[in-house]
């Protein structure tokens, strides 16, 4: 059996790349280590919470002595390391940064010093973000050689964890990858993220509040294909190297919002326009030239099938979504949707 640590496991990306690789990988000893913040939720795993190769343990990985308990407890030394642990949402870096920089960097940077511990024999995958590249223009797409270049406090810190990243591997020999993807959707998602956030409100005869003009472009990913795409990079990826992987779907976030309004609402009459926020990145595009040559991978989701299975699975699971959804979520909501004015200018929804 191979010992696999993975942070973040409760979260949306982690979630579901837990379930993949247990359904999947029968050698893989799975210990899921979590902070349970308001993203984090133990009920994104209960269908393998019984799971014999699976166990969690409640971590904060930006304290020393919680992951050097759990460290020092493990029996046999880790295959691999895969850091999906991460404050995500931009709007929140805006909001209050700190916390960001704790979870991001201070956090990483745990996990690579016990990652150090074992340079001869454990990998360490960190699971990073196409906005670390910040903003495209009508053209192009992002490479793996693309200079980085973050606009928000989120993708700043997101950019820091992966150059101490590539630090450790030069420095200090550690094996590790980065994968860097485009915008997630799928099942489990955090309600306060674009998709769900316009399904459950259309659900609920709510407004639909798009940031600016809508017109800001995104290439969305399913979920499934993102975990399988860190599944090939942590078992087939060259040390030191960078993975990007895109869904192939750039679509315009209006165009979104218009989709899940005809789909759910049967009417776009409740898509607002509302100021767009600070530093907002105009368009991401993914290359996945790399990944399809090295991994062997390859997006499996069409986007026009992906959007149906995921909007139907929030229609069929409203019972997950109305636990989740908190009163301190909806406060901030409330702050940065309820008392913006129409915009005139800017870019996108919430993505």
């Amino acid at each position: 059996m191979k010992t696999v640590v993975i942070a973040g496991g409760a979260g949306f990306i982690g979630s579901n790349f837990v379930r993949l690789v247990l359904a999947e990988r029968e050698d893989w000893r799975v210990i899921n280590i979590d902070a349970l913040t308001y993203a984090g939720n133990l009920a994104n795993l209960t269908d393998v919470a019984d799971h014999p190769n699976y166990r969690f343990e409640r971590v904060d990985i930006a304290e020393a002595e919680q992951v050097d308990a759990l460290f020092d407890a493990l029996d046999e030394q880790p295959a691999y390391i895969i850091n999906f642990a991460a404050e995500s949402h931009v709007d929140r870096s805006i909001d209050g940064p700190e916390a960001f920089v704790r979870a991001n960097v201070t956090g990483t940077f745990r996990l690579l010093e016990r990652a150090r511990a074992y340079c001869d024999g454990t990998r360490y995958l960190q699971v990073s973000t196409d906005e670390v590249y910040g903003s495209l223009g009508d053209e192009g797409a992002f490479t793996e050689t693309t200079p980085i270049d973050p606009s928000s406090p989120y993708s700043a810190s997101k950019a820091s964890a992966d150059l101490l990243v590539g630090a450790y591997h030069r420095t200090f020999g550690l094996d590790t990858v980065i994968t860097r993807c485009s915008n997630n959707y799928g099942p489990y998602q955090f309600p306060e993220k674009l998709i769900p956030l316009m399904v459950i409100h259309a659900l609920q005869g709510k407004k639909l509040p798009v940031y600016g003009t809508g017109m800001n472009v995104r290439d969305w990913i399913h979920v499934e294909d993102h975990c399988r795409g860190i599944l090939a990079t942590v078992e087939k990826g060259e040390a030191g190297e960078v993975y990007n992987f895109g869904g192939e779907a750039e679509r315009a976030n209006l165009a979104i919002v218009e989709l899940i309004a005809d789909r759910v609402a049967g009417s776009r009459a409740a898509i607002t326009f509302v100021k767009d926020r600070p530093g907002h990145d105009w368009r991401y595009a993914m290359d996945n030239t790399k990944a399809r040559a090295e991994l062997d991978w390859a997006p499996r989701w069409t986007f026009e099938d992906g959007m149906a299975s995921t909007i139907d699975w929030y229609l069929e699971h409203r019972t997950w979504w109305q636990q989740v959804q908190s009163q301190e979520h909806l406060s901030f909501f409330d702050r940065w949707y309820g008392d913006r004015s129409e915009a005139s200018d800017g870019s996108e929804g919430n993505a």
